[in-house]
């Protein structure tokens, strides 16, 4: 690989990560397509190469955010296991199911959550969650949900934790940084479930990994020092519109 292609890339893989990190998010919808675009074998390189930066950025983003106190970690522990074992299922699932009905189905949700996260960026940012138990009960059936559909479609569903963590009352800031709480427990168990047939390009893999941590850490630290809780939303709201209109576009079998 050149030299250009290497800078090339690392400017985009860092760009992702700040951006998601700022969210809370992985950045696994960038990656992939970009490991791709190098040319990398899709599934032995740029699907467990995508899922090793995908955790990296949210474990790296969790650092200060647990040092700003914004990680519900009792409270969002059943959103993350839940997520984990139901991710399977779902993969197993799906082989029963078409996956119109599926995709038409997720993208109904897509875009519910994009409206109400938009919405409510023009309400008061204010810290009220619901009461422990109910995070607990609520967060479970939400992580099952987002893991079962995850594992159908094979995309991650942390861009739908926030938007629930936002609706169970937490502020803009706390649902990104619990979000990459929930995030780094399932990518890493989405990486160990590739990882045997990875095929790592040792450069390559560690010019992206300095990439991430770059911008993970001034991506989260953006987000707790800086960040407006209203762009916060309306990002997360422009995400999950551009992700619906991708889904629609691959329903009709049009590919970007």
């Amino acid at each position: 690989m050149s030299i250009y292609l290497l800078g090339l890339t690392f400017s985009i893989i860092w760009a992702a990560s700040f951006l998601f990190a700022m969210l809370g998010l992985g950045g696994g919808m960038v990656y992939v397509p970009v490991m791709k675009w190098l040319g990398l074998d899709f599934k032995s390189v740029a699907i467990p190469l995508g899922l090793l930066l995908n955790g990296l950025n949210t474990g790296l983003a969790m650092i200060p955010f647990h040092k700003a106190k914004l990680i519900d970690y009792k409270g969002a522990l059943p959103f993350a296991l839940s997520a984990i074992i139901f991710a399977p299922l779902g993969a197993y699932i799906v082989q029963f199911i078409p996956t119109r009905i599926v995709l038409i189905l997720f993208i109904v949700a897509v875009l519910g959550a994009a409206a109400k996260v938009f919405i409510s960026s023009k309400a008061p940012d204010v810290d009220n969650p619901i009461e422990f138990k109910k995070r607990l009960i609520y967060g479970g059936i939400a992580g099952a949900f987002i893991g079962f559909i995850g594992g159908m479609l094979g995309i991650g569903g942390g861009f739908l934790a926030a938007p629930i963590l936002m609706s169970m009352g937490y502020t803009a800031k706390k649902a990104a940084a619990t979000t990459a709480y929930v995030v780094t427990f399932s990518s890493a168990s989405g990486f160990l479930g590739h990882v045997a047939e990875g095929h790592f390009d040792p450069i390559l893999t560690a010019v992206l990994v300095v990439a991430v941590l770059l911008g993970s850490q001034l991506g989260a630290k953006f987000t707790v020092e800086k960040a407006n809780p209203k762009t916060i939303k309306r990002i997360y709201a422009a995400i999950l519109f551009i992700i619906a209109i991708k889904l629609t576009l691959g329903v009709f079998g049009i590919k970007l």
